[in-house]
């Protein structure tokens, strides 16, 4: 049955208003008229969001043609209300409506600047963005003044089943898939391990890549120490790690030089149980991960406990140099991507500090130095960023990157590019190929233009290989850049 709009004025201070009754998402939810009796029909939209990292929590029936839409908040956390991924069936063709999203915490979003929700279905499984000139944006008086995001939608299929998201989903079994994909190619340089467990019992995996003869036991180790999903529901960053794992893996010649010369240690799933949960920042247990750097909890952070035990680990190793900290984040307020850094008394380190920024800004055309800043805000005192930028030497730099949930400004144009799941995994490799000029190896590249043949034969156990080349070291040279043109051509819109 129907849910009743809700006549009674939310109480003084309530945070949750309509919200109050969502205690988690709809199944298999059917809306039938109001007064209806009989056989449902075709038209009488079934709506779901019960399976991985969904979530709708409820829907009001406005009218034939109108919805009120609830995001379910982030578990034990009505504070978070920004991720929403949910399916429609059971549809009409050509029955067009209008879902309004009625219920998001933050006022200031990429809505504004021409943002729109994703959706693709059953005979067209390929995510795409809806049309800008069918979402709008704006307070409503309805709903308390707050923000809505509103959409119109044509259904066309009967028997397709439809999906709609925020932005486009990466879920837990996704990655799970993926990482066993690469461990069955049996590579040498690529070794996964289980770093801990989540409250709910998912993984944290640990990925190293580099060449095995930096694993052997007394050689000195550079390493770029990398993290993402800490905030579930900002999906491009496993996209964007995705993209550096693809990368570093491959035969290109920049790869083989960068697993020569560095240890790549790369957590790529921080916060599992949020990302299977649907949540859009926090925890199972509604906490904000990237506040609790200072002090993790075993039971309560266990993710983020174990990746800053095996950092401290590395920090307090005599022949471990901790090189670089990027944590990777989505930005549901600013286009392109770009980093966050940390302020330092010492004017020499500070701007040391900037030199990666600054390449990665001539290596990818999406990132954006002019956005990359640098703070101490109090507020993000206990992000992986600041925590570690402390406790690091001055060799070490730790970032935060952000990537927009939505688009990117090609320099010198003023239309704005949406992103796509390769253009996000593009970033990545733009990320990982960096390094090379940070590290100014660019002469060791032609030494290993030659392709080799990937190894097939099972995995050996580290520290047996001969040695093959000496411990890694700098080469000097000057700083390529290395901009790549990207195919922004836009999928078919078929709705």
């Amino acid at each position: 049955k129907m849910a009743e709009r809700s006549q009674t004025a939310p109480e003084a201070g309530s945070d949750m208003g309509n919200d109050d009754a969502i205690g988690g998402n709809v199944s298999k939810y059917m809306v039938l008229p109001a007064g209806y009796c009989g056989q449902p029909r075709k038209g009488h939209l079934i709506f779901d969001a019960c399976f991985e990292s969904g979530n709708l929590g409820r829907v009001d029936q406005v009218s034939e043609f109108e919805y009120d839409l609830f995001i379910r908040p982030d578990t034990c956390n009505p504070r978070f209300r920004v991720w929403f991924n949910f399916t429609v069936e059971n549809v009409k063709e050509s029955q067009r409506v209008i879902f309004n999203i009625v219920n998001f915490s933050k006022t200031k979003s990429l809505y504004r600047d021409g943002m729109a929700p994703m959706v693709k279905s059953t005979s067209r499984p390929k995510w795409q963005r809806l049309p800008p000139k069918n979402v709008y944006y704006y307070r409503c008086p309805d709903h308390r003044k707050n923000y809505v995001m509103s959409f119109a939608f044509c259904f066309d299929r009967e028997e397709d089943i439809y999906q709609f998201a925020y932005c486009y989903p990466y879920t837990y079994t996704r990655f799970q898939h993926y990482l066993e994909s690469l461990q069955k190619r049996n590579m040498d340089y690529f070794f996964r391990e289980q770093l801990g467990q989540s409250v709910q019992q998912r993984q944290l995996d640990l990925l190293t890549i580099t060449s095995p003869e930096n694993l052997r036991e007394g050689a000195e180790k550079k390493v770029v120490f990398i993290t993402g999903r800490v905030h579930p529901g900002e999906t491009p960053s496993s996209f964007v790690c995705q993209g550096i794992i693809d990368f570093l893996i491959s035969q290109h010649p920049i790869a083989r030089v960068l697993r020569e010369h560095l240890v790549f240690k790369i957590a790529p799933m921080l916060n599992p149980d949020g990302v299977y949960l649907g949540n859009y920042r926090c925890s199972l247990m509604g906490f904000d991960l990237n506040r609790h750097w200072l002090d993790p909890s075993p039971w309560a952070h266990p993710t983020l406990h174990g990746v800053k035990q095996l950092i401290i680990q590395m920090y307090n190793d005599p022949k471990t140099s901790l090189e670089f900290y990027i944590d990777i984040h989505a930005h549901s307020t600013m286009m392109n991507g770009f980093m966050y850094g940390n302020i330092f008394k010492d004017e020499e380190r500070f701007q040391r500090q900037a030199v990666f920024p600054k390449l990665l800004c001539q290596n990818a055309e999406d990132f954006s130095y002019s956005s990359t800043s640098f703070n101490r805000d109090a507020v993000k005192a206990g992000t992986g960023r600041r925590f570690l930028g402390g406790l690091l030497d001055h060799t070490s730099y730790c970032y935060t990157l952000e990537v927009s949930f939505y688009s990117y400004v090609l320099g010198g144009t003023a239309g704005a590019v949406p992103y796509t799941e390769e253009a996000y995994m593009k970033l990545g490799r733009n990320v990982a190929r960096t390094f090379l000029d940070y590290y100014r190896l660019n002469p060791m590249v032609e030494k290993v233009a030659v392709p080799m043949p990937r190894l097939r034969k099972e995995k050996p156990p580290p520290y047996k290989h001969p040695l093959l080349r000496g411990p890694a070291s700098n080469s000097p040279n000057s700083k390529g850049n290395k901009k790549s043109s990207v195919n922004h051509k836009d999928p078919s819109n078929f709705f």
